[in-house]
């Protein structure tokens, strides 16, 4: 039986012309390609374009957070500075009194 196919096969070439039988075959796998494209492909392609969009909102509300976050830890490194500086002050402030209520002191005993 294949025989007689691989006949019909040549006969037809010798009929029509390889050219002919070449652009035919070409043209079936075309239309095979494009049907595998339009059915199996271009639906996990749309499943995938949406994932993107949604994995691309999540991240723009992380980078959101992280923003809020960074906004939050400055302030409150700010405020420590702040009392680290004001008890600097303050502590500044107690010794010099100090220093200058030990001299006045002195200076009233030595009179």
């Amino acid at each position: 039986m294949e025989v007689s196919e691989s006949l019909d096969i040549a006969q037809i070439v010798s009929q029509y012309g390889f050219p002919i039988i070449a652009a035919l075959g070409l043209g079936y796998f075309i239309f095979y390609i494009w049907k595998w494209v339009t059915e199996e492909v271009n639906p996990v392609i749309d499943e995938s374009h949406m994932t993107l969009i949604a994995l691309i909102d999540r991240v723009r509300m992380l980078d959101n957070d992280l923003i809020r976050l960074k906004t939050k830890l400055d302030l409150i490194l700010e405020q420590q500075e702040k009392q680290k500086n004001e008890k600097l002050n303050e502590e500044k402030d107690n010794t010099i009194n100090t220093v200058q209520s030990t001299a006045t002191a002195s200076q009233r005993k030595s009179k």
